[in-house]
């Protein structure tokens, strides 16, 4: 059962979903279309987790590194940041071992959100 759903808005919500398809390995669960053709809401799997996002129409400043990041757990770290840098990610910080136990790396999308993915599952 999923309880948190980070949310995100893009200037083109559609062009996101696809490239959060081909490059972070998302699915499709659900897309809504507003009246004008934009999506007002889809909902995108990765294995247990769900996001949700839709249209914005404001633009926005380009998130800092250190202001947030959604974090994703995921099996292999190095084949899906290979994945994600083909797709046009750009790797702010590449995978590596973490004191912790985990492998990790970070990387933004199409819009500058941050995203980091690693194998720690708490």
């Amino acid at each position: 059962m999923r309880t948190v759903y980070p949310v995100f808005r893009y200037p083109d919500a559609r062009a996101a979903i696809d490239w959060l398809r081909a490059a972070f390995g998302f699915q499709v669960h659900a897309v809504h279309d507003a009246p004008d053709g934009t999506v007002a809401h889809a909902e995108l799997v990765l294995d247990t987790g769900m996001i949700m996002l839709g249209q914005r129409s404001t633009s926005r400043p380009r998130p800092a590194e250190d202001d947030w990041a959604v974090y994703a757990a995921v099996d292999d770290v190095d084949t899906h940041c290979a994945r994600a840098r083909a797709a046009g990610a750009e790797i702010i910080r590449e995978p590596a071992d973490t004191d912790y136990g985990s492998r990790d790396y970070a990387a933004r999308d199409l819009d500058g959100n941050v995203w980091s993915f690693g194998t720690y599952r708490p």
